[in-house]
């Protein structure tokens, strides 16, 4: 088996959960799986182990596998560890003073304004994915970014369920505007401690919007 058809269907479906195009707790099998993407069950078996060892599926009993659900305590873990990395990303930037701070950064805040006037959520995420994935690369640290790339993946399908409600976007884009004026201007310590509160402010708001999901739920239910 190529591992590059492995790779393909890996990405297919993991791309189909962030998207929500697979929702939560949505069962999945392999030959389902497999006749959707036109392949083998032996590479859909391959990504699913994969994807199941990241957390983005879990067993579900004798129903096999299922989309892992959107765990508020989940995002609070993962978004610790996110804003470690982008204060630290945003202080190296700051310290590195680029010159292509300016004029790239500016582009990219321009871009994620547009999309959240669109409101168009899949250009939403990669803007947003974009800019600090920017930032990363001003640090000068490729170590920030490779560790990461996985954690992406799964804010990549929170913030899908967060910017399909109807909660305003636009402050987001302040906050990144405001992360790139002191890494623009050099100061580190600024650039450190907004990059950390804007993270912080983000995980606020997706465990507020899936603590709020799972209160209609329950209501739903009873």
């Amino acid at each position: 088996m190529h591992p590059q058809l492995v790779d393909r269907v890996y990405a297919a479906i993991q791309d189909a959960i962030c998207a929500g195009r697979l929702a939560p707790g949505e069962r999945i099998t392999q030959d389902g799986l497999a006749t959707t993407l036109s392949v083998s069950r032996q590479p859909v078996l391959q990504a699913l182990l994969l994807l199941k060892k990241q957390g983005f599926v879990r067993d579900s009993g004798r129903r096999g596998l299922a989309v892992a659900p959107l765990d508020p305590v989940f995002v609070e873990q993962l978004y610790q560890v996110r804003a470690a990395l982008d204060a630290t990303a945003a202080h190296s930037a700051a310290a590195h003073r680029s010159g292509d701070a300016a004029v790239r950064g500016e582009q990219l805040i321009a871009a994620g304004r547009a999309a959240a006037a669109a409101r168009d959520v899949d250009w939403l995420i990669r803007a947003d994915i974009d800019f600090h994935r920017f930032i990363y690369d001003l640090s000068g640290n490729p170590l920030i970014a490779e560790t990461a790339s996985l954690h992406w993946q799964h804010i990549r399908r929170m913030m899908g369920a967060v910017l399909r409600s109807d909660r305003p976007v636009e402050h987001i884009w302040d906050e990144h505007a405001a992360i790139l004026a002191a890494v623009i201007i050099g100061d580190a310590t600024q650039a450190e401690s907004r990059a950390r509160a804007h993270a912080e402010a983000a995980a606020r708001m997706l465990t507020a919007e899936l603590m709020h999901r799972h209160v209609d739920v329950v209501r739903q239910s009873a």
